[in-house]
């Protein structure tokens, strides 16, 4: 099983330590086209126009700021520099040792900046959303596609894929649709269902969480991640084709 997150928008600088190291990341053959994203995200970040062309207001300033510094920024694990509604619900602090290493071993997070990395990859905070073109980089989902399909062809072979992320970061890698279920959220008051949006990150962080946590084999199909879904919640699965991949709907009531 591996579980796609997206990064959280807002993130927790380490406040010491050693820079990253290239070397140690995860699939470290996206390296070179990682020095290009962040060789041009500190140009921009250091343009008078950086937060416009970054798309940020001005309280994200020292984020946009620490960009243009991030070869020598402290650099901690990606489950601690990235925080915010989905990171807090799956709760990494609060696992025991063994969950934790579960976690290290299932967890990929579509990044912007690095392509794709592990849980427990040391990366530096930063401020980049994949839907930011940069200069001679371009559009960065469509930057990281062919890299990310050569990448993760191996990692992701014969794993199911529980989809987590938003579709700004699933842009950038599509795993084999059978072999794949991307996850929503609805409520349903009165019986009318209506989209969740800001507390699905919520409830797909607490969907990670119980993956990791429950006892029992990790589910290694559409129909044993429904199953495992419904212990906590009320849960449909719909069936993808053969370019679509499935759906598991997670249905909230109010």
């Amino acid at each position: 099983m591996l579980i796609l997150l997206p990064p959280s928008e807002g993130k927790t600088p380490a406040i010491h330590g050693p820079a990253v190291d290239w070397e140690s990341l995860s699939f470290p053959e996206l390296n070179p086209y990682r020095a290009k994203v962040l060789e041009s995200l500190g140009t921009v970040s250091a343009h008078e126009d950086a937060l416009a062309l970054l798309g940020v207001g001005a309280s994200l300033k020292d984020d946009v700021e620490r960009n243009t510094r991030l070869h020598a920024e402290p650099a901690a694990p990606a489950h601690q520099v990235y925080s915010g509604v989905l990171y807090d619900a799956l709760g990494y602090n609060s696992m025991t040792p063994a969950q934790r290493r579960k976690a290290t071993e299932s967890v990929l997070v579509v990044s912007a900046l690095w392509g794709a990395i592990g849980f427990g990859d040391h990366v530096p905070a930063y401020r980049l959303s994949m839907g930011t073109a940069l200069p001679d980089v371009g559009r960065l989902a469509t930057y990281w596609k062919p890299q990310l399909n050569a990448a993760l062809a191996r990692r992701s072979e014969g794993e199911l894929h529980v989809d987590c992320r938003s579709s700004t970061y699933a842009a950038a890698w599509a795993p084999p649709a059978a072999q794949t279920v991307t996850i929503n959220v609805f409520n349903e008051a009165n019986g009318k269902r209506t989209v969740v949006s800001h507390f699905a990150k919520h409830t797909r962080g607490e969907l990670a969480r119980h993956l990791l946590t429950r006892r029992g084999k990790a589910p290694a199909s559409p129909e044993q991640l429904l199953k495992a879904a419904s212990e906590m919640w009320t849960a449909e699965l719909v069936a993808g084709t053969a370019r679509k991949p499935h759906a598991l709907n997670i249905i909230l009531s109010s």
